[in-house]
């Protein structure tokens, strides 16, 4: 929906709650009038039903609404007297409009001073339940996210089984476009295995789902740099992908129900970046990386055909067994300075980088186009769009742009031979609406990234990873407690992800003050008691 779509809608719905409830804002001494002015008609229905005034601002947080409204609805028949458990079924059931039978059909006076305290001890655990559940949601879409490192893609700064806060606040929490959705959930509903949102599925990508929001984002404190950290929703993530549809048609899902994906912006908006075997240069000179980014990539090890033991392969190729083909090569994943070290054993005989070499076309490569006869270790140079920036369109640029001028910025765009027409005009450029980014992963060549799709549009941007809370090794089995708890990396809990220099846990601190907390908990109990 646009936002002329979302107003009229606004619209409608208080035109329904004037209809639903003037006559019970008379009988709670107020105007008529008063239930028809938007934002202010909430303010005052929440002095009748003795609510805090700042839950008006949760009426308008997409997602959280959805919880809230319910809410309202049960406390509105409360405040009328109609508190049984059939009152409450039916105002949630109804999706409010019971409220319209209070509202004509009874004499009902309004009860000023109504206890708000639940009725029973079930009521206070629902109750309990329902704002801890919006607490956390608010938390989760504005503030910060918990996320796990599912790939080596960035092996070495994050390991596989590492789990991540992930803030949203850096770089401006993204408001959720997709307006109904179950909360605390991404894509899919845990145990259930289904979708956790409902869209127009039907719908081709720049068409808006009829239920969704347009983009919007918080303002951030701060701009991707190069080669921050990055979490974002995969571009190329399709109901086909996730849902198991083979019906060939590419209904994408929508921006904020993607897959999160963690990469490094190796390069931001306006940057030239060019591969050359295996090393990324930026407008022409090699990018230096931190200290803590250690990339990697297979290594063709001959040993003449004497064997290497599990040990050293272990020592320099963590996570993974290393095996002998028949003629005593060995390859294994490995950084320049571990390959360096390695190479010094007087079992190895030589030590090559295994790469693809220039000319090499691979079609699983950005643009994937013949024309450009390039491979994930030699690619480019291709310039990264930024926002209000403007390039020439022709054959030769079109695969680079096609689908950020289609997908991405929602134009309709057509090519008859060598004349491309956008929005039905024919088209010699074309200026850009956001910024773009080339998100890769340090283990050059064990990772999924933009070498394979293509660039990432700045509103795909999730957050950025703060801090590791929890590290372990997910080989060993979730069964095998005793192993499990072994298998922590205490020396990773509670570490920042960004910084140079080896990380420090902050892991104590963490113990201190929940230890404190719990005293004061205690103590606060014991005098109530």
């Amino acid at each position: 929906m646009t936002f002329t779509e979302w107003f009229l809608c606004f619209l409608i719905i208080q035109v329904i709650h004037f209809l639903g409830t003037w006559k019970l804002y008379v009988k709670a001494g107020r105007k008529a009038w008063e239930a028809a002015i938007p934002v202010y008609n909430a303010v005052v229905l929440m002095q009748i039903i003795n609510r805090p005034k700042w839950w008006v601002l949760l009426l308008f947080i997409p997602i959280v609404n959805l919880l809230m409204f319910p809410i309202i609805w049960v406390e509105t028949c409360r405040s009328f007297g109609f508190n049984e458990k059939k009152d409450t079924l039916l105002s949630i059931f109804t999706l409010g409009f019971y409220i319209f039978y209070i509202n004509y059909a009874t004499e009902t006076p309004y009860i000023a001073n109504r206890s708000l305290q639940p009725r029973s001890a079930l009521g206070e655990w629902v109750s309990s339940i329902a704002f801890a559940i919006i607490a956390a949601t608010l938390v989760h879409t504005y503030v910060m996210q918990p996320y796990t490192i599912p790939t080596s893609s960035l092996e070495k700064t994050l390991l596989v089984g590492d789990y991540l806060f992930v803030s949203k606040f850096h770089y401006g929490a993204r408001i959720p476009s997709t307006t109904i959705a179950a909360p605390m959930a991404h894509d899919t509903l845990p145990i259930l295995g289904s979708k956790s949102f409902i869209s127009d599925d039907k719908n081709k990508e720049g068409i808006l789902n009829k239920l969704s929001l347009p983009y919007m984002r918080l303002p951030g404190f701060q701009n991707i740099k190069r080669n921050d950290i990055v979490v974002f929703s995969w571009p190329a993530d399709t109901l086909a992908l996730m849902w198991g549809d083979r019906s060939g048609k590419a209904t994408y899902k929508p921006i904020d129900k993607r897959t999160n994906y963690v990469k490094r912006a190796t390069g931001i908006a306006g940057d030239t970046l060019e591969v050359r075997d295996g090393y990324v240069f930026i407008n022409g000179k090699k990018t230096v990386l931190p200290d803590r980014a250690k990339p990697q990539w297979y290594f063709k090890i001959d040993t003449d055909g004497k064997e290497l033991s599990q040990t050293i392969i272990r020592e320099y190729n963590k996570n993974r067994e290393g095996k002998m083909s028949n003629d005593g090569v060995y390859y294994l994943n490995l950084t320049d300075d571990e390959a360096a070290s390695l190479k010094k054993n007087p079992l190895v005989k030589s030590i090559e980088k295994n790469l693809s070499p220039k000319g090499t076309y691979d079609p699983t490569v950005f643009p994937h186009n013949p024309k450009y006869a390039w491979s994930s270790d030699n690619f480019g140079p291709l310039y990264i769009p930024k926002k209000g920036a403007t390039v020439a369109l022709n054959e030769s640029t079109i695969p680079f742009y096609e689908q950020i001028i289609r997908r991405y910025e929602n134009n309709d765009l057509t090519i008859f031979g060598n004349d491309i027409y956008i929005n039905g005009k024919k088209a010699k450029n074309y200026t850009f609406k956001q910024d773009y980014y080339w998100m890769m992963g340090d283990n050059r060549q064990r990772s999924l990234d933009a070498r394979n799709w293509g660039y990432v549009p700045f509103d795909h941007v999730v957050g950025r990873p703060v801090m590791i809370w929890l590290s372990w090794d997910p080989s060993i089995s979730i069964l095998d407690f005793g192993a499990k708890v072994k298998s922590i990396r205490w020396d990773r809990m509670f570490t920042t992800v960004g910084g140079s220099g080896k990380p420090t846990s902050y892991l104590w601190l963490v113990l201190v003050l929940i230890a404190g907390y719990s005293f004061y908990s205690y103590r606060k109990g014991k005098k109530k008691a």
